[in-house]
């Protein structure tokens, strides 16, 4: 099922036909989806391009097309998972080999580094337009909305739940040929609109980690700091959701009801719970420095 948006492509070796490698594809594929997923957060964020100010809409199907085009570009060649929370997802329900899950994470890595910095050579004048150095670093990672650790993981994690339902609900189905990227696509569209606007969605730790990297390395004019401290939150969040996203479908849908199931819907629960119980007792506290100052 781990490649269910992967075309049957016919390889003969003896008429010396090209075959991609799945570590240069995911390399690529992931390139790809960054060039175009950050691409089109500069146009809208960064001073002084056409698009700036078009808004969250349009991010979020600019983000959905980068994904479809990631897909279409290497699908034929590795599975187009280009995100570590799919291949680890797949992985744990045997859907793809444990052997291969460094290669792939290390090639997805590699890759959005790589688009990143073409993202930033794209806008290269708008670097110092732009005062706003969360916008700058916006192009690259996201941020969320209202800085709460225990909920900020929780929204990642719901959002890549989302993702692998998703993506295991399209493999159950058949669709014309060639139709799938454009579903996955329209996917991503509407995890960035009905659960984006929290964390800015990452659900993906390889988008995130490495165009924060690159923005870490790279001369950007008056760009501030990589905000390290939150950059934990869209990778173990995604990770956790992709998992549990991929078991869940597994336990509920084709009856596997393993150990690991158990245990991470354990961990969820604790999760949910925790973040709850922290919200409310900072509404609490805020409750009462009200009722202080107005006594």
């Amino acid at each position: 099922m781990w490649v269910f948006y992967r075309w049957q492509l016919t390889i003969n070796e003896h008429k010396g036909v090209f075959y991609m490698s799945e570590f240069l594809a995911e390399l690529i594929g992931t390139m790809i989806l960054i060039i175009f997923g950050g691409g089109v957060v500069g146009g809208v964020v960064l001073k002084k391009t056409k698009a700036e100010g078009a808004g969250w809409v349009v991010i979020t199907i600019g983000w959905g097309l980068a994904v479809a085009l990631g897909v279409y570009a290497v699908g034929n060649f590795s599975g187009a998972h280009l995100n570590p929370a799919v291949t680890l997802g797949f992985a744990a329900i045997g859907e793809f080999p444990w052997a291969d899950v460094p290669l792939y994470i290390t090639a997805q890595l590699i890759g959005a580094m790589i688009g990143a910095a073409i993202v930033f050579f794209n806008y290269l004048p708008h670097w110092k337009e732009t005062e706003d150095q969360g916008a700058k670093l916006g192009v690259f990672a996201t941020d969320p909305a209202i800085r709460s650790p225990f909920s900020n993981l929780i929204s990642e994690m719901v959002g890549t739940f989302a993702l692998l339902m998703g993506l295991l609900f399209i493999g159950a189905n058949e669709f014309t040929e060639g139709l799938n990227p454009i579903i996955v696509g329209a996917l991503i569209i509407a995890i960035g609109m009905s659960l984006g606007g929290a964390t800015g969605y990452a659900i993906n730790p390889a988008r995130d980690l490495g165009p924060r990297i690159a923005h870490a390395l790279l001369p950007i004019p008056g760009k501030g700091g990589s905000d390290w401290g939150y950059s934990w939150i869209p990778v173990v969040g995604p990770i956790l959701g992709g998992i549990y996203g991929a078991v869940f479908y597994n336990a509920m849908f084709l009856g596997n009801f393993g150990a690991l199931f158990w245990i991470m819907s354990a961990l969820v629960a604790i999760l949910f719970i925790g973040a709850a119980n922290a919200e409310l007792k900072k509404g609490k506290s805020t409750a009462n420095k009200v009722e202080q100052k107005i006594s």
